[in-house]
């Protein structure tokens, strides 16, 4: 009996989705690895897993992946290499300008009691101080929600489970008491036969 269709969608279970991940990957390098021997082609296969982790596999024909990558570049006329490059100095500059922000956020943020601070000073103090726990509270309200959503999904499951083990019981029950009133009218009748004989 061959499995049932499974609905491609995003599995909401960390640990699930995980496992499911490494299956699927190594699948997709065992075919990629016959793909290379069977037809004599070079191939190169990146993997990004959500946490950012790279996974690669090239045909053993393939020495590099930079030299790859170059002579796809060649053939499609594109620069890969360049442009990915660009946005990695583009995003670094960001992240740079964003760690002077917190940094700065974090030294307001941080009383000194030998320092004699203004009111203002204070008062904007107290807002930045707010405005975090507001967003850390909203963090904590999203996480706590997603939660309770997949715990809902999975009592929802087990309660069809549930259900459908009924039903099966419920079948196997009345399929039982067919056969035992079946073996009773048989047994009757034989015992009518046997009367009858004697």
């Amino acid at each position: 009996m061959g499995r049932g269709k499974i609905e491609i969608k995003r599995i909401e279970n960390p640990t699930q989705r995980q496992g499911t991940f490494y299956k699927r990957r190594d699948g997709l390098f065992k075919k990629a690895r016959e793909l290379s021997v069977l037809c004599d082609v070079e191939l190169l296969l990146l993997l990004f897993s959500s946490s950012g982790k790279i996974y690669e596999y090239h045909a053993p024909s393939v020495h590099s992946v930079k030299e790859f990558v170059q002579r796809y570049e060649a053939a499609t006329q594109t620069t890969i290499l360049r442009d990915h490059c660009k946005e990695i100095n583009s995003e670094r500059a960001k992240m740079e300008k964003s760690c002077e922000q917190m940094e700065k956020e974090i030294r307001i943020m941080t009383v000194d009691e030998t320092e004699n601070y203004t009111v203002p000073s204070l008062e904007a103090l107290e807002r930045n101080l707010e405005a975090a726990m507001e967003r850390v509270r909203k963090e904590m309200e999203h996480k706590i929600n997603r939660e309770i959503n997949y715990l809902e999904n999975v009592v929802r499951e087990r309660q069809e489970e549930g259900y459908s083990l009924c039903d099966k019981l419920s079948h196997v029950q009345t399929i039982n008491d067919i056969a035992g009133a079946s073996a009773s009218v048989n047994h009757d009748h034989d015992l009518d036969l046997k009367l009858g004989f004697n």
